[in-house]
Formats: C-alpha cells, sequence, structure tokens
C-alpha cells in the first residue's frame, strides 16, 4: 500500500515579527506566474518599506504616482524579500526617460518593470529592446488594443479597471488563453475569487495603511491603559 504524502506545512513564527500583512487566502487558488523560475502569485501594492518587510506576499508591485526616481528603486530593492516589480512611468513620464529608469531598475536588481496604461507601444518597444526583464503593461479600458501591445513586448498585463476589471480578463483570455495577467483582485474573498476566475494568473493587493493599522494599535494601548 502506497504512502501518503502529507500535506501539513510546519509554520515558523517569531516573537517581534508574528504580526504581519497576510495577503488574502483566495488568492492561493491562481495558477501563478512564473518569473525566472519563481511562481507568484500574490502581488502587494505597496512602496512603504515597513510594510514591504512584514507581509507574506510573493511579490511587490511597487508603482507610485509620482515620477520614478531611481533612489526609490534602489531602497525598496534592497528593502525586499521577495521580488521587486517597480513602476518606471508611462503617464506623466514619457519617452526616453521611462526605458532609462527601466534600465536602471534592472541594474538595481528589480524582477521587472511597470508601465502606466498611456505608454505608447513605441515606448514599449524601445524597453524591451533594451532590458531582458518582465515589462508588465497596465490595462485600465477595454478598449485597448491588446494584440498590439503584446507585440510591442508586453510580458504580462496588468488589469486594473475596478469594477470591469473580470469583464475585461474575459475579453483578453478569448484571443490569448495562456498570456499572463495579473489584476487588482478588491478587497473581498468573493471579488478576487471572481478575478480569478475570470482568467486572472495572480493577484494585486493593497494592503490597508499604516495609520489604518496603528488605530488598531492604539485602540488595543487605550483600552489597556
Amino acid at each position: 500500500m502506497s504512502e501518503k504524502i502529507s500535506k501539513f506545512v510546519p509554520e515558523i513564527k517569531g516573537t517581534l515579527r508574528d504580526k504581519i500583512i497576510v495577503v488574502p487566502e483566495a488568492i492561493r487558488a491562481a495558477s501563478g506566474i512564473k518569473v525566472f523560475g519563481k511562481r507568484l502569485k500574490s502581488f502587494l501594492f505597496t512602496t512603504d518599506v515597513a510594510v514591504i518587510k512584514n507581509t507574506n506576499a510573493d511579490a511587490i508591485m511597487a508603482v507610485y504616482p509620482f515620477t520614478p526616481q531611481p533612489v526609490i528603486t534602489e531602497v525598496l530593492v534592497a528593502a525586499s524579500d521577495v521580488p521587486i516589480f517597480c513602476g518606471v512611468g508611462g503617464g506623466l513620464t514619457m519617452g526616453k526617460r521611462v526605458v532609462n529608469l527601466a534600465l536602471d531598475a534592472e541594474f538595481k536588481g528589480a524582477m521587472g518593470v511597470v508601465v502606466n496604461a498611456p505608454t505608447s507601444n513605441e515606448v514599449i518597444e524601445a524597453v524591451r529592446d533594451t532590458i531582458d526583464i518582465p515589462i508588465i503593461v497596465t490595462v485600465a479600458s477595454e478598449k485597448e488594443d491588446f494584440e498590439k501591445r503584446i507585440k510591442a513586448g508586453a510580458t504580462i498585463f496588468n488589469v486594473s479597471a475596478g469594477s470591469k476589471t473580470p469583464e475585461i480578463i474575459r475579453k483578453i483570455r478569448r484571443d490569448h488563453p495562456n498570456f499572463p495577467i495579473m489584476a487588482t483582485g478588491g478587497k473581498t474573498e468573493e471579488s478576487i475569487k471572481e478575478t480569478i476566475e475570470a482568467g486572472a494568473n495572480a493577484i494585486s493587493y493593497t494592503p490597508p495603511t499604516t495609520a489604518e493599522l496603528f488605530k488598531e494599535i492604539m485602540i488595543r494601548y487605550r483600552s489597556n491603559g
């Protein structure tokens, strides 16, 4: 009689690092995207170094609403224990600067770069000709020409379209059944499941803010005071 392989997973915790940001359990149902041999299912959307050091997410999506700066990329890559995918512009930051920032991010150790939805196909082509790491192209509308994006050099689509996200994923899947897709899954287990069922391979999750986390701690402190 063959022996069953145990599925029990031992877990190691520390006293001081016991409280971390845990991504929703529903994300485990995703297939994941294998990048350079690493299977990534959960991407934490943050640039907060303290959060990056205290999470169980598989990777970090470091995109912020300012002009990308190499010094920020350097700090984030140095601080993270997991792969970092850095924003390199494509909205406010355009053209050759996006290419230079992408190359710098690769040199600093980023596993991939993220470009914003307005990025032109010409810029994506230039980035693809310059770097070897994946290019994640953000999708915010169903009007996007996905075929042209792929031909330009997109490696992964990052669908971030609010309530329309599952619908857009299904649209991509009809013509590109095997193309890597990550997407925002929302705040609930149900919305994450819907996004995965629509065809997302990985989920990006926005954690609570530091202020929200502190609020819980301060309530506890006050009740014990």
